[in-house]
């Protein structure tokens, strides 16, 4: 018994750090969050005033919280299944006997390694009218300049591609150890079964591809709701909120407009937001997650 205790005991020794650390800036930050979401903004010697779900209420009547969630559920549903299918064919190539393999995998990965800053500042030399790569290509072709970020029209998807970019090389290396640490008897039994690529492909590599996918799609969920440096480099939310996202807007509330009631409340809602899709991940595709 004394045994067991102490074994207990030492457990949570080891725990208790990690345990703090996870509660003082992850649980009581969200708890705080959730508190000044039902107060009103404190401004000079006026202390915060309880208005209960008044903060929610008027958040339901602002257009350009509508505008951010709209922009952000596009945002994701392009960008995540983008990323996720470039990140597999790009794992599958370079898994294979190619020449300058080393050097392929490293151009591959290289966008991951660069700060989110830098990144937004390359693309938008890419992306500026007139003497911008895009433009100079589209003019080879006859087309006319094109101010990709300044139109309401392609500003959000030139921040997708800029997104895809990114991501697929950091989801690509997991999606390679993944397979290099399949079996490779599978490989030789199927071949002797005389099973096309395609239908091995299909029946054994993804199903071992699984685990890797869900925590891929999970990162990819978190990566679709957290943007904030680009939209501030490169566009600000413009033009006319066409690229505002909810993390954006947010910030913007926050630090801009310092209305950290309505912030509260905002973070609240994608906090929520993305437990719902957790729950959504864990629950219906977990189960379809096999590990061996």
């Amino acid at each position: 018994m004394a045994g067991v205790r102490r074994e207990t005991l030492q457990a949570w020794a080891l725990i208790l750090p990690a345990l703090v650390l996870l509660v003082a800036f992850t649980h009581w930050p969200a708890v705080a969050t959730l508190v000044d979401s039902l107060y009103t903004t404190p401004k000079g010697s006026r202390p915060p005033r309880f208005v209960g779900v008044e903060n929610y209420v008027a958040l339901m009547d602002d257009p350009v919280f509508w505008r951010a969630l709209h922009n952000n559920a596009v945002y994701a549903l392009v960008t995540i299944p983008a990323s996720v299918v470039l990140a597999l064919l790009m794992a599958l190539a370079v898994n294979t006997a190619l020449p300058g393999r080393p050097l392929l995998r490293m151009a591959y990965f290289t966008p991951t390694m660069l700060p989110m800053i830098a990144v937004a500042n390359i693309w938008l030399f890419f992306f500026t009218p007139d003497y911008g790569l895009f433009d100079r290509i589209v003019g080879v072709f006859g087309m006319g300049r094109h101010n990709w970020l300044g139109d309401a029209a392609t500003a959000l998807p030139a921040m997708m591609a800029v997104a895809v970019w990114k991501e697929a090389g950091f989801f690509m290396i997991f999606y390679l150890a993944a397979l290099q640490a399949m079996p490779p008897d599978l490989k030789e039994a199927a071949s002797l079964e005389g099973s096309s690529r395609w239908n091995f492909f299909r029946r054994v590599t993804l199903p071992l591809l699984m685990p890797t996918t869900l925590f891929v799609l999970v990162n990819a969920v978190i990566n679709a709701f957290r943007l904030v440096d680009h939209v501030v480099v490169m566009t600000r939310g413009g033009p006319d909120n066409a690229t505002t996202l909810l993390l954006y807007y947010i910030y913007e509330t926050g630090f801009r407009f310092w209305d950290t009631a309505m912030a509260a409340t905002l973070t609240v809602v994608l906090l929520a937001l993305l437990g719902t899709l957790a729950i959504f991940q864990f629950g219906v595709l977990g189960r379809r997650v096999h590990y061996r």
